[in-house]
């Protein structure tokens, strides 16, 4: 699983991801989890180059994704559980 999430979290769902550019389910599950959450991890964190975003500024940006950057289910399922993910 350590190998799937190393090599596979910078992949997006579209086939636009680095490095091998897989797309879709060819993305493993654990990496296409990892993808989401270190986004939101990366938006909503402060940062020496930025502020963290709100959480619901994140939630939008990985919504607006869906399909694209992020498997769109994974993406749904994120989405429709974000007041428990705020708390």
């Amino acid at each position: 699983m350590g190998r799937d999430i190393a090599g596979g979290h910078h992949e997006k769902w579209d086939g636009s991801g680095y490095p091998r550019g897989a797309r879709g389910e060819r993305i493993p599950l654990a990496a296409r989890i990892l993808a989401l959450v270190d986004v939101y991890d990366a938006l909503t964190s402060e940062r020496p180059y930025k502020q963290a975003w709100p959480h619901g500024e994140a939630v939008a940006w990985i919504r607006e994704r869906a399909g694209s950057h992020f498997d769109p289910d994974l993406a749904a399922t994120f989405v429709a559980r974000e007041a428990e993910i705020d708390r």
